[in-house]
């Protein structure tokens, strides 16, 4: 009995030893996001990452301020809920380097009924809610104005403020609203430009309940793509260039056209994009080339020399 006694003590002492010794095989990420779609996507591709050595310790966040606060003190290796103009005015603001490296996908903005149930129906000095946030607002702008409701300076573009409505022939009143407030403010407003992910989370569909969106060819689909960003020169390359083969993988892509059905649409390059790094691609492995050209070449030269 004392002799099963002592084996069943030494076994116990040995499992932490062993379950160490898996964890050590892995190396870990430690991400932050918002709730859906970003939290749930890295939840959806955590299998594949273990299956090449990478666990993710994913930090939820409900705001946008805080992740990046976050991953600039060091806290996080990578955030992921932001689109490259968000990062750029954070970045302005903050004297901050971070960088957009993982391009994963992009939330069409939406045109929902609020009070009003059609575009057409909008009463004269009706009311519209729009994100509050400077580059999701120009956004907004631009969806509204696409759609006939008001008209933009000439050239106002992705940095559009309501400074810039030239023409609002039904005295439209634009409500700038908190991006994640806007979804609640529905009842009080005629109508409603609100985030893909906001849209999700308060069970709404892009597909299906916004009257109009934002379309894949459209400016605002190349501009607004949603990427993994870290901080500049402080991040693990090949660790992240694991993680980036995984985010777009086409099992990644088919899951989450399955999943959000159109309120989340994976990044595709263009043909340019992709051109351009297939030339990057080629350029590194010219340069790899020749370095290990010149390393053959040296001692044939010292020899010469010598």
């Amino acid at each position: 009995m004392k002799k099963l006694t002592a084996l069943l003590l030494a076994l116990m002492l040995l499992v932490p030893a062993f379950a160490f010794a898996d964890e050590a095989e892995y190396a870990t990420i430690t991400i932050g996001a918002t709730p859906s779609p970003h939290v749930e996507i890295l939840e959806a591709i955590e299998p594949q990452l273990e299956a090449v050595g990478i666990k993710l310790n994913i930090i939820t966040y409900t705001d946008y301020i805080q992740p990046n606060d976050a991953l600039v003190a060091g806290d996080l290796d990578a955030n992921f809920f932001q689109h490259k103009p968000y990062m750029d005015d954070y970045n302005l603001g903050h004297g901050s380097n971070l960088v957009a490296l993982i391009p994963v996908h992009y939330e069409p903005l939406g045109i929902y009924p609020g009070k009003t149930a059609t575009i057409e129906e909008l009463p004269e000095g009706g009311s519209i809610a729009v994100p509050n946030d400077t580059t999701n607002e120009a956004r907004a702008l631009l969806l509204l104005e696409e759609n006939g409701i008001i008209t933009l300076r000439e050239g106002a573009g992705i940095n559009a403020t309501k400074l810039d409505i030239v023409d609002n022939p039904k005295n439209i009143e634009i409500q700038e609203v908190e991006a994640a407030q806007i979804p609640r403010v529905l009842p009080d407003v005629d109508l409603a430009v609100i985030n893909g992910n906001y849209a999700v989370q308060a069970g709404l569909n892009v597909m299906t309940d916004a009257l109009v969106k934002e379309e894949s060819d459209s400016l605002a689909a190349e501009t607004y793509v949603n990427y993994v960003v870290v901080n500049d020169g402080n991040y693990d390359a090949d660790l992240f260039a694991k993680l980036q083969q995984v985010l777009t993988s086409d099992e990644t892509k088919a899951w989450m056209n399955e999943k959000y059905a159109g309120a989340v649409v994976p990044f595709e390059p263009t043909t340019d994009e992709a051109t351009d790094e297939a030339a990057d691609t080629a350029t590194d492995e010219t340069a790899s080339t020749d370095e290990a050209a010149a390393a053959t070449e040296e001692p044939a030269d010292e020899a010469t020399e010598s």
